[in-house]
């Protein structure tokens, strides 16, 4: 087995879907390179989930949509109904956000506080230290070879301190493999033709329903990039149209903060992801993500992967940060 082959295997559970699919790309172009294979990034992108071909979920999951919430003064409201209206109310706090502007020369850089799984491909599921990653993502509309750039560090980080190529065998224009400013900004921002958008362009793995795949990729989107407020607000309300979206009432962050959890619940595919938002002003915090799988020995939800988003801006080239940006 060679070092890429290793990586992946010991990453093959580890990374939540907004930052798993980057990480996945350069392993899967190196394994690509090594046995002179050529993928094209549709495929590869597809291991952005982790495809756990298992049609069960945890008795407690599966209990959870027999619950109902209540609120002060209100009748009892059914998990969907309460992730709507919370859904809509971020919307709203999306829409009276600032707008940036993003030239196509430059780069969105996000950095995040990760916590991933080092067990081994395979084995049972064990979370390492948490550790810093950060990304640059070119905003060229493309099409582009090289779509950004990664950097990890810290204990249990992979590849650490290695400014790291994103990079595909084909090249790849501006979309839901390269969304840059521009492309998201020519989305629908009606919340119904955008999520027929994306029902078209999500790309379901094996086992997994299109309403799962579309919920994984609005949280890619929302969690690792710049957009305009108006495309921000449809993507909430998009998502709020989904069946099976569920509030969690009080989540945890990698970061320790708390907040309000949503969720979609999928009985046909044996993972669950959580967006965790600020409870008061309703900005994204971050991310988790569990594993059921009786096939490996998990029989109750198993937190695989958590990750919080404590910077997200716009800088002029791969590898700079936003304090040396601002000092120029």
């Amino acid at each position: 087995m060679n070092e890429a082959e290793e990586l992946l295997a010991t990453a093959e559970w580890d990374l939540p879907p907004e930052r798993h699919r980057h990480f996945k790309d350069v392993l899967m172009q190196r394994i690509d390179d090594d046995e002179n294979r050529a993928a094209k990034p549709s495929v590869r992108r597809r291991l952005a989930r982790p495809a756990v071909l298992v049609p069960l979920v945890s008795a407690a999951l599966a209990g959870a949509l027999l619950t109902t919430l209540t609120t002060d003064g209100q009748p009892p409201q059914t998990p969907a109904t309460s992730a709507s209206g919370t859904l809509n109310r971020i919307a709203t706090a999306a829409m009276a956000s600032d707008t940036v502007r993003v030239r196509d020369d430059q780069f969105v850089y996000v950095r995040t506080l990760d916590r991933s799984n080092t067990g081994g491909f395979g084995g049972p599921v064990r979370l390492g230290a948490l550790h810093t990653e950060e990304s640059w993502t070119a905003q060229d509309p493309g099409p582009l070879k090289v779509t950004g750039w990664l950097r990890s560090s810290g204990k249990d980080a992979v590849m650490p301190g290695q400014l790291i190529p994103v990079e595909s065998a084909d090249t790849v224009p501006a979309g839901v493999l390269h969304p840059t400013y521009r492309w998201l900004a020519s989305l629908p921002t009606d919340p119904d033709a955008l999520l027929r958008r994306l029902r078209e362009e999500a790309r379901p793995v094996e086992g997994e329903s299109r309403d799962q795949a579309v919920f994984s990729l609005i949280g890619d989107l929302i969690g690792g990039t710049v957009m305009p407020p108006a495309n921000a607000a449809a993507f909430y309300r998009a998502a709020a149209r989904l069946p099976g979206v569920r509030e969690i009432p009080d989540a945890v962050d990698a970061a320790g903060r708390h907040g309000i959890a949503i969720t979609l619940d999928d009985t046909g595919f044996a993972t669950r992801h959580e967006w965790i938002f600020d409870k008061e002003s309703l900005a994204l915090l971050g991310s988790r993500f569990y594993l059921t799988d009786p096939d490996r020995g998990i029989t109750t939800e198993t937190l695989a992967g958590t990750s919080a988003v404590m910077e997200t801006a716009v800088v002029d080239r791969k590898g700079e940060v936003p304090a040396r940006a601002a000092s120029r």
